[in-house]
């Protein structure tokens, strides 16, 4: 199966009815159960099970015969398949398992499968969902990744940018991990935007383990939390780079926030190239060790982004006059000390020694316009006396 290019897409119809929605019947879904379990099978192996044998529960019981004539299953990958399918046992208790636990089951089968996952070279068997998948704008969907380790610098333009996008329809989808990630989400809910997390554990073992509010929050807030993996699979070293390939696949755009030249966020940028979708970065600092990653996709042709609007061109969502008057830099004004300060501090912090020298302010003095500033939240202060202005 190949890519569609970014044209084919965007003219794909991906809006779907939610009247008339097919769902797997229910006596087949144990099968596909079964199948998101043995991860040795992934869904070009069963897309060929299907192909061969035109049904589900058929391409569960195949014997070693018929899978030596399918394309793809060597007599090791044939005896690890049978070895697998054994040791699951009972299928109506897996079913159980999995109807007790409140999750919702979306298998590729189904028409509210999300459209563009669906599209991707290996898009998941099934889906384990907790909240809803009915308020995904699958038109309008942005991947937001970046550094676990993430600068406050790269938070708060994070923050603005997804502020811009106030009142809109878009939803922000993420991977629910410390750092940018989690930024993301928090900043969708607190202006209102839809917001996916996609995990990469079972809902059994949720991870990390520090962001369970947020995965509360993004699930009472009409979101949806969703994995691939079965609930009982804890979060290990290669379910992470299998989970990025599904947020940048239910995104049309991927959105950079910060990155080392190691970091995960670059696979997933490469995964959204490989999959013709936009790549979009936020430069960070020039200094910064997370922004080297950043910066090296940038050099390759990935789009600059320092505000909303940008996004919003580059993926052609179009937009209102509201942000050609809401969104323009406008400086507010200050009178004396506090005027001089606000043109004084710019993303680099300032120590209060740097702004007490080049101010040639009495000490009194800076600390009374200090306060008032940060009191209006024009600034903010960070440990060490240092001082940013907050964009």
């Amino acid at each position: 199966m190949s890519y569609l290019s970014k044209n084919e897409l965007q003219k794909l119809p991906a809006k779907q009815s939610s009247a008339s929605v097919f769902c797997t019947p229910a006596s087949q879904l144990r099968y596909w159960l079964a199948f998101s379990k043995i991860y040795s099978i992934g869904t070009i192996r069963l897309r060929k099970l299907l192909e061969y044998f035109d049904s589900i529960k058929d391409s569960w019981h195949a014997s070693p015969a018929d899978l030596q004539q399918i394309e793809g299953f060597s007599p090791k990958i044939i005896e690890k398949f049978i070895n697998d399918r054994n040791s699951i046992g009972d299928l109506n208790k897996l079913e159980e398992e999995i109807l007790s636990k409140d999750i919702q089951i979306v298998t590729m089968n189904d028409e509210n499968y999300p459209f563009y996952l669906k599209q991707i070279y290996d898009p998941p068997i099934v889906l384990y969902v907790k909240g809803s998948l009915n308020n995904l704008n699958q038109e309008k969907s942005l991947a937001v990744v970046g550094s676990r380790r993430s600068s406050n610098y790269i938070k708060d333009v994070l923050k603005k940018i997804i502020s811009e996008f106030k009142g809109s329809d878009i939803t922000i989808v993420s991977g629910m991990a410390v750092g940018v990630d989690a930024c993301a989400h928090q900043a969708a809910l607190d202006n209102g935007l839809n917001t996916i997390a996609v995990i990469g554990s079972g809902f059994d073992n949720i991870y990390p383990k520090q962001n369970r509010i947020l995965y509360k929050n993004i699930i009472n807030s009409g979101g949806a939390v969703i994995s691939e993996y079965f609930p009982d699979q804890m979060a290990d070293l290669w379910t992470f780079p299998r989970r990025n390939r599904i947020i940048s696949g239910l995104s049309q755009g991927t959105l950079v926030g910060e990155a080392g030249l190691k970091s995960g966020a670059l696979i997933t940028a490469k995964l959204c190239l490989d999959q013709n979708r936009e790549l979009m970065c936020i430069p960070g600092m020039i200094s910064s060790p997370n922004a080297e990653g950043t910066y090296k996709l940038i050099k390759e042709g990935a789009a600059v982004i320092t505000r909303a609007e940008d996004i919003l061109n580059q993926l052609n969502w179009g937009y209102t006059n509201r942000f050609e008057s809401e969104n323009k830099n406008i400086e507010p004004e200050f009178l004396g000390n506090e005027q001089k300060i606000y043109k004084l501090l710019e993303l680099e912090p300032k120590s209060f020694d740097t702004i007490l020298n080049e101010t040639k302010m009495s000490i009194d003095e800076l600390m009374m316009a200090l306060t008032s500033l940060e009191l209006e939240g024009v600034i903010k202060q960070f440990p060490g006396q240092l001082f940013v202005r907050n964009f």
